[in-house]
């Protein structure tokens, strides 16, 4: 699964800061809602946030009720989220926008 989102280019530096040292209750938290092999890289000059991430669970959406009902991962989205820009066609409070598999090798 992938998903991509603007960054604010005065914001980059506190966002990788913060993701350098990751909470260790988000890690736990990505892991009990069956996430794997998460990744979140950086595309400059165009200032975009692209994460990757396996779902090894079988209900996506319950997890990610999960994971937004959380105290902890609420705490930490509200550092991060501020750091981030929507893209232009994202639904009211979609913070993250999510792609579209196109080609798959294993």
């Amino acid at each position: 699964m992938a998903m991509v989102t603007g960054i604010k280019p005065e914001k980059i530096a506190e966002y990788k800061r913060l993701h350098a040292n990751v909470w260790p209750d988000i890690l736990d938290q990505i892991s009990q809602c069956n996430i794997r092999n998460y990744s979140i890289y950086l595309r400059e000059p165009e200032n975009l946030l692209f994460g990757y991430w396996e779902y090894h669970g079988n209900d996506f959406a319950a997890d990610a009720a999960k994971m937004a009902a959380d105290p902890k991962t609420k705490e930490w989205w509200v550092l991060t989220d501020p750091c981030q820009t929507p893209m232009p066609n994202s639904a009211y409070g979609e913070q993250w926008s999510m792609l579209e598999e196109v080609f798959h090798h294993d």
